[in-house]
């Protein structure tokens, strides 16, 4: 077992472990910590428990220390910066003429390293870019190409639903997202009712789709031949969250009957052919 705390670099990011080095930390507290990028201030949000040895990736890295008020006062002004630096690196992008949109811009809290983010179509080569901005700013810099649910992740926003994406306000990493859910859930194919403002399927899918399988799981198909308490019939209509099923019965096709599915035995379930279209999987 080891003592930890979790930590998170920004709202809706990944928590990640620490050896708290026998400081008690509660959760909300500002903490510096050094990362692989250099020393970073974060978010406490897991207080000191006991983990067991295979949660963790060895050698676990140290707290640095609690942040002090100077350590907040250097954060904030490291924020202005960030704001300075991404007016600075968007003319430099306008002169040199690159395909690229400037996303976000982050220095390390040690300011050894300048990050920025941006997307693009295709490649850039932004060599002449990065010394025209090594020389203004006199630190290392990184330009990182992401990927537009990054975008949307960094930027935030509202959704069609009327609440802030879900990837910026808690969502930590980026589940699969495939068009078979939408068919599964009996959702509209129309792609910008079921797109985010990313332009990927909605990460929503994914919430009720372990649900949806387990009800597709215990429920006769449409098409599909049932013995109901009336006589056999086809289903001809699938009400999935409500268990219920619209019969066409044999004995006149004109008929349709409702019944719940625990009423139904299948005879024979219809399988539907594969659509030919491929998955958009995310």
């Amino acid at each position: 077992m080891a003592e930890i705390i979790g930590v998170k670099f920004k709202e809706s990011g990944k928590i990640y472990y620490f050896d708290p080095v026998g400081h008690k930390i509660s959760a909300g507290t500002r903490v510096i910590v050094e990362t692989s990028r250099g020393i970073e201030c974060a978010v406490c949000a897991i207080e000191n428990r006991d983990v067991s040895d295979d949660s963790i990736v060895a050698p676990l890295k140290q707290l640095v220390r609690i942040a002090t008020e100077q350590d907040i006062s250097t954060l904030k002004q490291i924020k202005e910066d960030e704001k300075e630096a991404f007016a600075i690196c968007q003319e430099k992008i306008t002169k040199h003429g690159l395909d690229m949109k400037l996303v976000d811009v982050e220095y390390t809290f040690d300011k050894s390293k300048l990050l920025f983010y941006f997307t693009s179509d295709g490649r850039v080569d932004f060599r002449e870019l990065v010394k025209d901005l090594a020389a203004i700013f006199r630190t290392r810099i990184e330009l990182r190409q992401i990927g537009v649910r990054d975008e949307a992740k960094m930027l935030g926003g509202l959704g069609i639903c009327g609440r802030p994406f879900c990837c910026s306000s808690f969502l930590s990493d980026f589940q699969p997202v495939s068009i078979k859910m939408a068919k599964e859930q009996g959702l509209s194919l129309n792609p910008t009712k079921i797109s985010g403002t990313c332009g990927r399927l909605m990460c929503c899918l994914k919430y009720e789709q372990d649900a949806y399988e387990d009800l597709l799981r215990t429920t006769p198909r449409q098409g599909s031949s049932v013995m109901t308490p009336e006589g056999r019939g086809t289903v001809a209509e699938v009400f999935l969250l409500r268990g219920m099923l619209n019969v066409r019965m044999d004995e006149d096709e004109a008929v349709i009957k409702s019944f719940h599915k625990t009423q139904v035995k299948v005879i024979k379930n219809h399988q539907p052919k594969e659509s030919n279209a491929k998955l958009d999987e995310q």
